[in-house]
């Protein structure tokens, strides 16, 4: 089905907490408003225009890489002035289909633009997936400054729908009901506008994964849908470096003074690198040393954080998490346990986790073998790992 698309993704997002517009968080590893721009591309449209706020040019640049097919307006202050801006630069004849969506809704998928798109060729003015209200609806006084809400009525809910979006009309008829749209006036959908110019607006099959980002607790149920069935995978990791010159180790991030140091290309932050080697591990990714290595100068003392970051975002990249990490340094010294609580807080740091999902322990091999000789040390690692399945 040959269509084209206008992305709404200019507002400000200010009920969905601090931090950076909703549009440009990450979900499951992707900003929110490239899942709605990998659909609408992937469903067939021809060209997509992404309206969005003065000053986003370079987050939506970041966005998008990679993606062809889209190109950019500016919106305007309220989402009709948006969408106006975003019909102007699409440049679109009369008789073509376009599309309207919401960037916060990211969790649409082509059975939804095909049917919108189908309901225009049946003859109808506009069309747009919607939900039945299967809840109680109450009206209540707004939030006051001291206690709740107080019901004033209870509305009857027979043949009441909750709209969403994409919503799709022809161009010429969406354009012509905007021109009609009184200026003092701000819709919050366009098949609200369609209707008051005389439209006849149709209903397909709502999908509760339509879900519009509004709040903080949105994103945490977005997460839940967007990642489908997970599994637990498990990653282990094992790393060694013998000891030289020096005076001081670095082990879990951490320097720890020390008469000797170890010896490597990079820091050889042994913990480090074991631990990249389980997250690397997890996802099927090779070794540390496939990422990084050791022939390359540009390694040569860089920090160790360095490799584990790079392992994380691969995960997160895939729509993944880490869950925990087990750390067991193995060494007669330095002594392990004065530092372990920070080696524990610098790992929760580096994987952004809670300090109870991070362990490092240490063990000795009671003076047999290389490092009981005090030649070197050596740490194994073992990471959790959640991916979509």
């Amino acid at each position: 089905m040959d269509f084209l698309a206008v992305i709404v993704a200019a507002g400000s997002g200010q009920r969905a907490g601090p931090g950076a517009a909703k549009q440009w968080r990450s979900l499951r590893g992707k900003p929110v408003a490239r899942w709605s721009l990998e659909a609408l591309l992937s469903a067939g449209a021809r060209r997509v225009v992404v309206v969005i706020a003065p000053g986003d040019e370079a987050a939506a640049a970041e966005a998008f890489a990679g993606l062809d097919g889209w190109r950019l307006a500016t919106g305007g202050a309220t989402r009709d002035r948006s969408v106006a801006a975003g019909l102007a630069a699409l440049d679109a004849s009369s008789e073509d289909i376009v599309l309207v969506h919401d960037a916060a809704r990211p969790l649409v998928e082509t059975r939804h633009i095909d049917a919108v798109v189908a309901a225009l060729a049946d003859g109808a003015d506009g069309a747009l997936p919607a939900l039945a209200v299967a809840d109680t609806l109450k009206r209540a006084t707004a939030w006051a400054d001291v206690g709740n809400p107080a019901v004033t009525a209870t509305v009857e809910r027979a043949g009441l729908w909750r709209a969403q979006t994409p919503q799709a009309f022809r161009a010429g008829v969406l354009a012509e009901a905007y021109a009609a749209w009184p200026a003092a006036e701000s819709p919050t959908d366009d098949a609200a506008v369609v209707e008051r110019a005389g439209g006849r607006i149709v209903l397909t099959p709502g999908d509760p994964r339509l879900m519009k980002l509004t709040y903080p607790e949105d994103f945490a149920m977005a997460e839940l849908l967007a990642g489908g069935v997970m599994t637990t995978r498990i990653g282990q990791g094992f790393d060694a470096h013998r000891f030289g010159p020096g005076d001081g180790v670095w082990l879990c991030g951490v320097r720890i003074p020390h008469d000797r140091s170890l010896i490597g290309h990079s820091d050889a932050d042994a913990g480090l690198h074991a631990l990249t080697d389980a997250l690397l591990g997890a996802i099927g990714e090779g070794d540390i040393g496939d990422h990084f290595p050791p022939s390359d100068p540009r390694w040569k003392g860089a920090a160790s954080s360095v490799f584990l970051a790079h392992a994380a975002e691969l995960i997160a990249a895939r729509g993944g998490r880490v869950v925990n990490v087990d750390v067991t340094l193995i060494c007669e010294r330095p002594k392990i346990k004065p530092h372990r609580e920070a080696m524990r807080g610098r790992l929760a740091e580096l994987l952004a986790l809670p300090l109870d999902r991070v362990s490092v322990k240490a063990t000795t091999t009671e003076a047999m073998g290389f490092t009981g000789r005090e030649e070197g040390l050596a740490a194994q690692a073992v990471a959790s790992v959640e991916m979509p399945g």
